[in-house]
């Protein structure tokens, strides 16, 4: 493995002012050193909170990468005879792509968590992550880690209040998760929908795709799915008894609405015995 000095860009890579020093076992460790190596012996972290990654835009990173090289490099560490990435992985497959056969990179010795948070640190500061993959790190440190939603807020430069609501998307279900990702849809636009009946989401998320809702669109049409619904909750309680009655005296199916009664039947000798009974 060839070696380097640190060059330009490594304050970008990873920002040290958002790297807890109390909680990184490699701070007193010298990291002053960049070797190449083989892009063959390096492999991805399976449980890297970024999942999905733009096909365009690895290509175009892939240009620049012939054209110029990698600029900053990628953060690694050693496990058995491969290098699992903690910070860069668009630039180690953008290099694939570009048909590097070594990258410039960092080696540290890091611990599970202290990789995991590195990771969110540069995608979150980066905003390579999408909003429900974000959500997913933040409770992956919170779960495995048990660290308090006040702990990941430190670690990843952000106020108490941001993580959690982050985390409160994951209270949505799996397919408003999963147009998210596909969609890149923010956490504005979605956060009022966290608490809304699964119906409400199902109607909502293809007019905020297709249409381009702002948040304030949102929430009109959440206010008035309430008032919807509202209303149909008093007039289920003001007519359902008075239903009930006028549907077994004329063996029928009776709907009362504002101004209106309806009566249903199966078929013409239904309709024929209810229009006598009416008469």
């Amino acid at each position: 493995m060839a070696k380097h000095g640190l060059g330009r860009g490594f304050e970008s890579l990873i920002p040290t002012d958002l790297v807890d020093e109390e909680f990184d076992p490699t701070a007193d460790v010298d990291a002053q050193t960049i070797v190449d190596i083989k892009i063959t012996d390096i492999v991805r972290d399976e449980e890297q909170p970024r999942q999905n990654f733009d096909t365009e835009a690895l290509e175009a990173l892939a240009d620049s990468i012939r054209e110029h090289g990698i600029l900053s490099p990628i953060v690694v560490v050693k496990e058995e005879d491969k290098y699992k990435i903690v910070a860069g992985e668009r630039r180690w497959r953008a290099a694939k792509i570009a048909g590097l056969l070594k990258v410039p990179a960092i080696v540290r010795t890091l611990d599970v968590q202290n990789r995991l948070e590195l990771s969110i640190i540069e995608n979150a500061q980066r905003e390579d992550l999408s909003a429900i993959e974000l959500a997913t790190a933040y409770a992956k440190l919170k779960s495995q880690f048990n660290l308090s939603e006040e702990e990941i807020a430190k670690r990843v430069g952000k106020k108490k209040t941001s993580v959690e609501n982050t985390m409160r998307l994951l209270n949505l279900p799996d397919f408003a998760k999963k147009a998210m990702r596909e969609h890149k849809l923010s956490e504005g636009v979605m956060r009022p929908l966290v608490a809304m009946d699964e119906k409400i989401i199902e109607k909502a998320i293809p007019l905020i795709v297709d249409e381009g809702w702002s948040v304030r669109q949102v929430q009109r049409f959440i206010t008035s799915k309430k008032k919807n619904s509202s209303a149909k909750a008093m007039k289920a309680s003001a007519y359902m008894k008075q239903e009930e009655k006028l549907g077994q005296k004329y063996a029928s199916k009776v709907r009362i609405g504002v101004k209106s009664v309806t009566f249903s039947v199966k078929n013409e000798e239904e309709l024929k015995k209810l229009l006598d009974a009416l008469s």
